[in-house]
């Protein structure tokens, strides 16, 4: 038997607590509060994964685990595993990813509760600095960013279930810069400025989005055709074609058809940003860097990426947000935050960085405990588990795999 009881769910998953069904297994000093039972082994997703307790993890009574196994189910759909954990008992413990759209619904439901977290993620507007549209001119980049009005996005796009932000870096991690501000909707100097750099005539500015912030993209565009009387075109690429999309941007090597791509990235930990997020966009060996290197940036990085003294990498930190922000080297929006359906009866903690199991606990309620189960279910209690995000909603999952 388990001395410390211990539940399992998450969305797609499910909690199991502790149960004389056990198997022993001779103690093995890990690192880990898990040990996979079952992994995938090729590109096909199994239909489950399961995680089971490590009873001999190191630092047990502070890290866990406290349940006996977490099942992440890969066989469910995004509107079946939120139907699950909302409607239903001993199905689904955890949805991860849920959409701000689907956010009243898991708070109207009698079997879950909505838990919101800010989170180490953003969503931004990639800028093609190398297209024949004067980008390249920090006015008109300084012009777009004070042409878009950021509170509508997260109130009408994101139902209120995001942060704005001043450039790439939340306001909760280290390496954000104290004083520095977001860009205020200011339609008449965003008109000033694009009048002097003499955008082409009749030339339209293309805004390129996945499916998911379509919705995003149609507000943005809408807020710019306003600000700077601009034609604005809105490209939804459709999912099969993404793929092409990435690698025409990540390789270099085409021209890209577009002038801001919105694109949300996150980042695993909260130390020195720019190494997983502003790298990336603007760095010289940036995936998603969109247009020649920028000098400025490469020589602030050069300089973070040798420091060895923890306040040193931070101080440098902030100078490379707040020079990303001077030069509005991207379409600045907000920092989404995630939001996951969690079943009444289990106590889960999110964190900023990544999706963690080890804190998870049950109640002497939960159904793994009381036996108690929805007569809609079936099947063997301890392969319940898992969810992903639903098409056409504003999602990270493909960003942040916080559903796998």
């Amino acid at each position: 038997m388990i001395d410390e009881p211990g539940p399992w769910g998450t969305g797609p998953f499910t909690l199991v607590q502790g149960a004389s069904s056990i198997t022993t297994r001779p103690a093995i000093m890990s690192a880990a509060p898990f040990r996979a039972s079952s992994i995938i082994e090729s590109e096909q997703r199994d239909p489950q994964v399961v995680l089971e307790a490590n009873r001999d993890h190191w630092n047990r009574a502070a890290r866990g685990p406290r349940i006996e196994r977490a099942v992440f189910r890969n066989d469910l759909t995004p509107d079946e595993a939120l139907r699950l954990v909302c409607d239903t008992e001993g199905e689904v413990d955890i949805v991860t990813e849920v959409s701000p759209a689907d956010a009243q619904r898991v708070l109207d439901s009698a079997h879950a509760r909505l838990v919101v977290s800010d989170a180490n993620r953003v969503l931004v507007g990639i800028l093609n600095r190398g297209s024949d549209a004067p980008l390249h001119d920090v006015e008109v980049r300084r012009a777009l960013n004070r042409a878009i009005d950021r509170e509508a996005v997260v109130d009408r796009g994101l139902n209120g279930y995001a942060s704005v932000i001043p450039a790439m870096t939340p306001p909760w991690c280290s390496g954000f810069p104290a004083g520095v501000q977001p860009y205020e909707l200011d339609a008449a100097r965003a008109r000033e400025a694009f009048a002097q750099a003499g955008w082409p005539p009749r030339r339209p500015l293309r805004i390129a989005t996945p499916e998911s912030f379509a919705a995003i993209a149609h507000i943005l565009a809408a807020g710019i055709r306003s600000a700077l009387d601009l034609m604005v075109e809105v490209v939804v690429v459709p999912p099969d074609q993404l793929p092409a999309g990435s690698r025409a941007l990540i390789e270099k090597k085409l021209d890209l058809p577009w002038d801001v791509l919105l694109h949300p990235w996150f980042d695993l930990s909260s130390e020195a940003p720019p190494a997983a997020v502003h790298r990336e966009f603007f760095g010289l060996d940036g995936a998603f860097r969109a247009g020649p290197p920028d000098d400025g940036f490469d020589a602030l990085f050069d300089e973070m990426k040798v420091q060895l003294d923890g306040e040193a990498l931070v101080e440098v930190a902030e100078r490379i947000d707040a020079y990303v922000h001077d030069q509005a080297l991207a379409l600045f929006i907000c920092a989404p935050q995630a939001l996951y359906a969690v079943n009444e009866h289990v106590t889960f903690s999110p964190y900023k960085t990544t999706f963690e199991l080890a804190e998870v606990t049950v109640d002497e309620q939960h159904w793994s405990v009381s036996g108690g189960r929805s007569d809609t279910g079936g099947g063997d209690l301890g392969d319940r588990t898992a969810i992903r995000p639903t098409s056409g909603k504003p999602t990270f999952s493909q960003a942040s795999g916080n559903a796998c």
